[in-house]
């Protein structure tokens, strides 16, 4: 069973990082849907169970969705460059 968690708003200061999901008790397989409106990229940084924590660039104007195994933390962060705004949605699942 799918469950489609709220679609969460972002605007982020350059330099600065936040949580948009956790779930601290085991994690949980889930897609990552993040869409980049900004013209600076914003780094998609997860971490999952057993695993290296993942950062991927989405660059200005750019969308990417990922889907990750027993999901812990979904975070974003803005770079120095500048200010980064859009969405982040998490589905989570039991694939």
């Amino acid at each position: 069973m799918a469950i489609l968690l709220p679609q969460q708003f972002f605007n982020l200061p350059a330099g600065v990082g936040k949580s948009f999901y956790e779930n601290l008790t085991g994690g949980i397989n889930a897609a990552v849907t993040v869409q980049n409106n900004s013209a600076f990229p914003v780094d998609l940084v997860l971490y999952s169970v057993n695993a290296p924590v993942i950062t991927y660039t989405i660059p200005a104007f750019n969308s990417l969705t990922i889907a990750v195994n027993l999901l812990l933390v979904a975070a974003l962060r803005a770079s120095a460059a500048g200010a980064v705004f859009g969405f982040i949605q998490v589905a989570t699942s039991d694939f």
